[in-house]
């Protein structure tokens, strides 16, 4: 399964290679040779528990898909900008790509110089790949970004030590390089556009999410440190949990989301949310759907009875979110994407907040959402958090977040591009559930090595084709110029890929599926 994995990687990679061609194509081909070598390593050292951290069991390191993914979005991000004539976001996606090369670079390092014995041909392999990458990036990148590419690599290496310490068996190295390189990059952007706010580049809502993120992460890292001095199950500290909640929101999130967009952030915000009819049908809407899930999940809890404390629900019943999600993201897609964009931020801010709640048994709701969400944990969900609902959520607004808005003057790209924002809703809410569902149900021939079937992969790609051929219908943005044959390859690339992939699949496979489509 690793092998075919790896395969279906270096096929993204190889395609995107064609289509850009240019030096650092060419460093991103070297980097996934050495991610292939160095993956290795990591998957000895996990099975041997020679690793540093603890880090998530039943699945490889999963190194080489999570390396190429940065650097395959800043290649196809300053593809799309230089065609458009942006030299600004052109320049960017030098930068996110130099940083994604850099910090794999890193983790491939790491796994190299704690392997004993030396492995020679890796330890060759990963030397002639950073020389590649790093006399590309000399004579690249401009000093300025060269500072800003390592201030990400520093940020990423002290918040790896600290979270993967306090956080045991919640991420495998891929997914660690991943989420806390994806979390080093963003507080590296709002402390640049911080500094530079009289520029005045970017939209309020890119601040809006930079600051949200920032915001919750460093809201978890003061109450992880303070509640190793005190019990975090008390009356005494639940209500300092909630005031100073309050105080970091309303004495630092509030504030510096003033200095960034300008304006009072809870007034923009009220403005932002009520500022068409259409606004209010879709948070009505939203309302709605929101209050159907809650009943989801009370509905399975209420059924599990006081013999079966240790039921599960079963695939099927957790694949209802996903039918849920895709409901929420299509009319936000269709209709306004920005309310959407600012929707999901909020979303997620309270998608952690709660698990900071569950996590930290702060009363009066702590406990309570131990004993609801315990029913729909699953093999990934092996540390003290509960993160794959954070991972859905993240998967389907990924697309929405990264999609080059200021390199597509009319809201979107030509061909195969214009179905970039639906990514993560062709990928997760459709692929991956159509693939769960009826592989758990009718699947019988199993791909080798795994417990995925053919039935559940093809089910998936054509459910794919036909939301895509929907999504064509409806949304009258979306023109694929003959694009057919790329948008069915990619489409099925991805398909394999999570048949393959150990890793969190709802990260994972959307963001292949928008280099794909992007490139």
């Amino acid at each position: 399964p690793v092998l075919v994995e790896s395969l279906l990687v270096f096929s993204v990679v190889l395609s995107v290679h064609v289509l850009v061609w240019d030096r650092f194509s060419w460093c991103a081909v070297a980097l996934a040779v050495q991610a292939f070598y160095a993956q290795f390593q990591w998957d000895r050292l996990l099975q041997l528990g020679g690793a540093v951290f603890q880090f998530r069991g039943a699945a490889n390191s999963g190194l080489l898909p999570a390396s190429m993914v940065v650097p395959l979005l800043g290649l196809v991000m300053k593809e799309r900008c230089r065609a458009a004539g942006i030299v600004y976001w052109e320049r960017f996606g030098i930068v996110v790509a130099s940083t994604g090369m850099l910090l794999a670079l890193f983790l491939s390092v790491l796994a190299v110089g704690i392997t004993k014995p030396v492995p020679t041909n890796t330890c060759i392999l990963t030397g002639i790949a950073g020389s590649i990458i790093i006399y590309t990036m000399k004579h690249s990148l401009t000093v300025s970004e060269v500072i800003e590419v390592l201030e990400v690599l520093l940020i990423f290496v002290y918040l790896s030590m600290i979270l993967l310490y306090l956080l045991p068996r919640c991420f495998t190295p891929g997914e660690a390089l991943l989420v806390l390189g994806g979390v080093s990059f963003v507080l590296n952007q709002l402390i640049k556009r911080s500094l530079n706010v009289i520029e005045g580049r970017g939209d309020p809502i890119d601040f809006f999410l930079l600051v949200a993120v920032v915001g919750v992460v460093l809201l978890g890292l003061f109450f992880t440190v303070l509640f190793i001095f005190m019990d975090s199950g008390t009356w005494i500290s639940s209500m300092f949990f909630h005031m100073m909640t309050a105080v970091l929101g309303l004495g630092v999130i509030m504030p510096w989301l003033y200095r960034l967009i300008q304006r009072n952030p809870l007034f923009w915000l009220l403005q932002f949310l009520f500022q068409t009819q259409t606004r209010l049908y879709l948070l009505v809407y939203w309302t709605f759907l929101a209050a159907l899930a809650c009943g989801v999940v009370f509905y399975q809890n209420a059924k599990r009875s006081s013999e079966s404390k240790k039921h599960q629900a079963s695939t099927i019943t957790r694949k209802y979110f996903h039918f849920i999600v895709v409901a929420t993201y299509v009319p936000g897609l269709i209709y306004d994407r920005q309310l959407l964009y600012v929707a999901a931020v909020l979303c997620l801010a309270v998608f952690i907040f709660l698990e900071y709640v569950r996590y930290f048994r702060i009363k009066p709701f702590g406990q309570t959402l131990r004993q609801l969400l315990s029913l729909f944990l699953d093999e990934r969900d092996s540390g003290p958090l509960i993160l794959t609902h954070i991972y859905l959520l993240l998967g389907m607004s990924l697309p929405v977040w990264l999609f080059p808005r200021s390199c597509a003057p009319k809201g979107t790209l030509p061909g195969a591009g214009a179905l970039v924002p639906y990514s993560g809703v062709l990928a997760v809410g459709v692929g991956d559930t159509i693939a769960s569902v009826f592989g758990s149900t009718m699947g019988e021939m199993k791909w080798p090595g795994t417990k995925k079937t053919f039935e559940g992969t093809m089910t998936a790609i054509f459910a794919q084709i036909i939301a895509v051929a929907l999504i064509v219908i409806f949304d009258s943005n979306v023109n694929l110029n003959s694009s057919y044959a790329w948008i069915l390859a990619s489409v099925s690339l991805v398909s394999l890929l999570e048949a393959y992939t150990t890793q969190i699949d709802n990260l994972l496979l959307p963001l292949y599926l928008q280099i794909m489509l992007m490139a």
